[in-house]
């Protein structure tokens, strides 16, 4: 079953989430995703990730966070790796959040070089402590990575969530833009990336991301065993 859709133009590769009415980040979403940033590292293409007019992603699947602890670690694992993988991605991955992006909506567009947010009433950030969850170890260390200090602890402790345009401020997004021109500006943004030199951009953002990246590589391994633990 897709539950992603890939549109090729110009060589770049638009990644569509299109998994029900919240695009619920499933394993099976997740294998999509990676087999679809496959394609496009093997063409040396930039990415765009999107949702459906709406939604980027309501968060992890809760069947599978539900099914039994050892699901959700392996969820929340695969969850992680993925964004470890977009923060050292060889090209550029821009975010075209086309609505709400809540959890690890929202840890995604902390995981992309450029974020592209609609105008409307939607609503960006990190419930998890808002619904009982405590914040797991690289979820607190993505979100270090992007969020200013002062936005840190009402994004992560007090679980605040936050319109488009304070989006913005709070580190989620780079700019907001009105719904029918999201998806043209991604590609105005995905068109200058690619006058970048990729092997430069590589080896520069895994300089700049070699703290987060050796953070979150241990983040991932006590994730694992604290929720073990639980």
């Amino acid at each position: 079953m897709e539950l992603i859709t890939v549109v090729i133009e110009n060589n770049v590769h638009v990644i569509t989430l299109d998994n029900g009415k919240v695009n619920a980040i499933s394993p099976e979403v997740i294998a999509q995703i990676n087999s679809a940033l496959d394609h496009a590292e093997q063409q040396n293409a930039v990415v765009i990730l999107t949702g459906q007019p709406g939604v980027l992603s309501g968060g992890y699947d809760l069947k599978t966070m539900k099914q039994s602890a050892e699901a959700a670690i392996a969820l929340v694992t695969a969850g992680s790796k993925l964004a470890r993988r977009m923060l050292s991605f060889p090209t550029p991955i821009i975010g075209a959040c086309s609505g709400h992006a809540i959890a690890k909506g929202a840890f995604l567009l902390l995981s992309c070089d450029y974020r592209i947010g609609s105008t409307g009433p939607f609503k960006i950030g990190l419930n998890e402590v808002a619904i009982g969850m405590t914040m797991h170890q690289a979820g607190i260390e993505i979100a270090r990575n992007r969020i200013p200090q002062n936005y840190l602890s009402r994004a992560v402790i007090n679980a605040e969530l936050f319109a488009p345009e304070q989006a913005v401020l709070a580190g989620f997004l780079d700019q907001v833009v009105e719904p029918e021109q999201l998806m043209d500006t991604a590609h105005a943004v995905a068109k200058h990336m690619q006058t970048l030199n990729m092997p430069a951009h590589l080896g520069t953002k895994l300089k700049e991301r070699q703290a987060i990246l050796a953070s979150l590589d241990a983040a991932i391994e006590q994730d694992k065993l604290i929720t073990l633990n639980l």
